[in-house]
């Protein structure tokens, strides 16, 4: 119950209730006082003018007037003159005087916590006006103990109210915020819960409908949450289904071009000019597609190989990303440069070097072919202190917006149209691999430039590596 929200709230409520009520008790006790010394003063006042209006009373009617007036003496100041009205024993010293002509308020509120302090009865001396301007002032002795007995009830009788007002005001307060949050909060959790078991199921998205603007934009921030989760759950079950397709696929390809190799082995040993010159290039194509094949497998596994580092020359590389694509280029206008070293050996597997060149030559070829216009693609190599940089330029169109918004992302940054996304996604993680990175300086209607990183430094491919 007290762990509860409304629980809570109750609890709070009432102590703040009896807090404003502590705060009012003060001065009122205060009031209550001062309204009870006046009343004493206007009784003994009356009981005076009794006095006055005939010398002779008799002891006995005197001291009767004195305890209805709840005094022993009454002192009136009449035409200057002080005189003794009523008169009885007094049966202590006076302890206290109390003027009531001008009082504070801070004066009253102190007087009365000092009274209710103190149990003692003692004789105090009040004075005050006279009503009805019965003279200059009238002055009371008068015990503390019948005071502070009454101060004490009316005390005790605000907080018996004040405790049921705040008894009250708590319960409808807890109902009220069990009506207005509790119950709208509650069907919220209901909402996740129900989510949570089966967050496929679109039907288990919360519809908003609290009243509370606070709450309906909580269920409208949900109900979005939900939304896009239960999109991406799709995505990512269509993507494990492609995933698996695409393993099964690269599996019986990957068989099919291994016996197509064994028959490339056979065609070596041909004595045709032309077929021991394109034997190689064929043999090193169906080499490729296998290990390709068995990448794809491995990336569908989240299990690409570590490179196989060693120093490589890379203008060969180039050479044969450059002669394949040649071919696949067939008979469009498109030319071919290279500004690559001779000497220039990079450290890097030369395997997977070739499969991110291939993909980022392979789309640029795509872009332009597409165009149907003429182009050019450049691959120029660099080194410095650190790293060894490859840029691969060309005049295409450009990247789709798109595609730069997710372009190293698998299955989400295709770069040409019907591409899956997955060149680039491996290209990146390729060199990640290698401790470097890929990255896209420029593309726009002039064409694209990538950078591809590989650094020299031992520490960054330990780095990689773990």
């Amino acid at each position: 119950m007290l762990n509860s929200l409304s629980g809570r709230f109750l609890v709070l409520t009432t102590v703040f209730v009896m807090l404003a009520e502590v705060l009012i008790f003060v001065p009122s006790v205060a009031r209550f006082r001062e309204d009870y010394l006046l009343l004493r003063l206007e009784r003994a006042q009356i009981a005076s003018l009794a006095l006055l209006a005939d010398d002779m009373l008799d002891a006995d009617l005197e001291q009767e007037l004195l305890t209805n007036a709840g005094v022993f003496n009454v002192v009136l100041r009449r035409d200057e003159v002080r005189q003794l009205a009523l008169s009885s024993p007094i049966p202590a010293p006076i302890h206290a005087t109390y003027d009531l002509r001008a009082p504070t308020a801070a004066a009253l509120i102190g007087d009365a916590m000092a009274l209710l302090w103190d149990r003692e009865n003692r004789i105090i001396r009040v004075i005050g006006e006279p009503v009805k301007d019965g003279g200059l002032l009238i002055e009371v002795t008068m015990a503390t103990g019948p005071l502070r007995a009454a101060m004490v009830d009316y005390g005790l009788n605000i907080l018996y109210l004040s405790l049921v007002i705040s008894v009250v005001t708590a319960a409808l307060l807890f109902y009220a915020v069990r009506g207005l949050l509790v119950r709208p909060i509650k069907g919220v959790v209901a909402a996740m819960q129900s989510y949570a078991a089966a967050p496929e199921d679109a039907r288990r998205i919360i519809s908003p409908a609290a009243s509370i603007t606070e709450l309906r934009e909580a269920e409208t921030a949900l109900q979005s949450l939900q939304t896009q989760l239960t999109g991406a759950l799709k995505q990512k079950e269509r993507l494990a289904q492609l995933g698996g397709a695409v393993a099964k696929v690269s599996h019986d390809l990957r068989n099919i071009l291994t016996t197509a190799q064994l028959f490339v082995d056979r065609i070596e040993g041909s004595q045709d000019p032309l077929v021991r010159r394109m034997a190689p290039k064929l043999v090193g194509s169906i080499t490729r597609a296998v290990n390709l094949c068995e990448g794809t497998l491995a990336f569908g596994r989240a299990e690409e190989p570590p490179p196989a580092l060693a120093r490589v020359p890379l203008a060969a590389i180039v050479n044969d990303v450059i002669d394949a694509e040649r071919l696949a280029a067939g008979d469009h206008d498109l030319s071919f440069a290279e500004d690559v070293p001779a000497g220039l050996l990079v450290r890097a597997d030369g395997e997977q070097l070739y499969r991110v060149l291939l993909n980022l030559v392979r789309n640029a070829r795509q872009a332009i072919v597409a165009t149907g216009k003429p182009g050019e693609i450049c691959l120029r190599a660099s080194e410095d202190d650190e790293a060894w940089w490859i840029h691969i330029f060309d005049t295409g169109p450009g990247l789709p917006a798109k595609a730069r918004e997710h372009l190293f992302q698998p299955f989400q940054g295709g770069a040409t149209k019907g591409g899956a996304g997955l060149g680039l996604a491996i290209s990146a993680e390729l060199l990640r691999g290698h401790g470097g990175l890929l990255e896209l300086r420029r593309s726009d209607a002039t064409g694209t430039e990538f950078a591809l990183c590989l650094p020299k430094s031992e520490i960054a491919l330990r780095d990689a590596a773990e």
